[in-house]
């Protein structure tokens, strides 16, 4: 019996299924867990080489693009396991990546998503950007992870190989139960990609659910290999995206303050991005506010829905100040240093 399916959204990714799929599958095909591939509507030979190569591998065609978010929520309707893991097609497990997971969630209940230690692939000591050891945001919405604050990437020494709850899994490999995607609405669809995660994070935290970094586990990311960190396009989803998932979960109390506090901190982000002379991430940025606008009417309702749900206002594991101010004036520029003395994360969040 299928407990377990690792599904993997191919987009366009031929050379990336050839690099990393025979690992993927090495280290987690068994009785109790499977592969499949849900395709992107690719327009390379991604279906014709996993036809080709892998005729047994499950694998679901879908007829257009949906993007990371609807991309998998299509996918994701298909499979009736109890364990979903949501995997990048640019990921390298590890020998016993999997059973970490499993083994936690089953003895967990409370638990609703998890995710592993990621490590760079190109540089295998370093954590990887997008999640490494666990994922946090602070008031303003900005995102952070242990072992990754803002554009600083730590080394890693085995300094947070501790099992502690976070604020957010990384899409990179997300462990969730079948039951709590369901019933959290799954991904937002209308982000198509970036910052999807965390939204959904949200909401399982809001919602007395809880998610862990689970650290006995590791895979390793290449990360970037869809849109580089510089790309405006990719600036443009994180910041429309940021600003609805905002939207959509702040407690009413603190609404107004986050929304003007966090403007003047963009305000300041696009002055440093002209400085740079990077004018066409200025212009993401605006056009994501312009498209946020036009947006936050038919959000509404998905915001009342969030606030009538929540249970929990004030998620421990969400970082009460400003990571900015912390990085940019106060020199904190390590998890660890973040999380000294009292403004600790981590004991708020245990």
């Amino acid at each position: 019996m299928i407990r377990v399916s690792v599904v993997i959204l191919n987009w366009n990714g031929r050379k990336l299924l050839e690099q990393f799929l025979p690992s993927v599958l090495q280290h987690t095909l068994s009785e109790e867990s499977n592969v499949v591939v849900a395709d992107n509507a690719s327009a390379d030979d991604s279906l014709e080489f996993l036809r080709s190569h892998y005729p047994d591998l499950p694998v679901i065609t879908l007829d257009k693009n949906y993007g990371f978010a609807d991309g998998y929520n299509k996918a994701l309707q298909q499979i009736d396991s109890e364990y979903l893991v949501l995997l990048n097609s640019d990921v390298e497990t590890s020998s016993d990546w999997l059973q970490p997971l499993i083994s936690y969630m089953d003895t967990h209940p409370e638990v609703a998503a998890v995710q592993p230690k990621i490590r760079s692939y190109k540089e295998k000591k370093m954590f990887e950007y997008a999640g490494a050891a666990g994922g946090f945001i602070d008031r303003y919405g900005y995102p952070f992870c242990r072992g990754r604050i803002l554009h600083v990437v730590e080394e890693d020494h085995n300094q947070y190989n501790t099992e502690i709850p976070i604020f957010w899994a990384t899409g990179a490999c997300f462990c969730i139960r079948k039951k709590d995607y369901t019933e959290a609405g799954g991904l937002d669809g209308r982000f198509f990609a970036h910052m999807e995660e965390i939204d959904l994070c949200w909401r399982l935290n809001a919602r007395g659910r809880r998610v862990m970094c689970i650290p006995d586990s590791v895979v390793y990311h290449v990360g970037g290999a869809s849109l580089n960190q510089d790309n405006p396009k990719k600036m443009y989803l994180n910041f429309r995206n940021n600003l609805l998932m905002l939207y959509k979960n702040i407690p009413q109390r603190g609404y107004l303050s986050t929304f003007i506090i966090r403007f003047f901190f963009d305000i300041l982000a696009c002055i440093r991005l002209s400085l740079k002379g990077n004018f066409k991430s200025v212009w993401a940025v605006v056009d994501a506010y312009k498209d946020f606008r036009k947006m936050r009417p038919s959000y509404e309702p998905f915001r009342k829905e969030n606030l009538r749900k929540t249970i929990i206002e004030h998620i421990p594991t969400q970082y009460r100040r400003s990571i900015l101010m912390d990085f940019y004036f106060k020199g904190k520029k390590s998890y660890s240093a973040v999380n000294r003395g009292g403004n600790s994360i981590t004991r708020n969040g245990s």
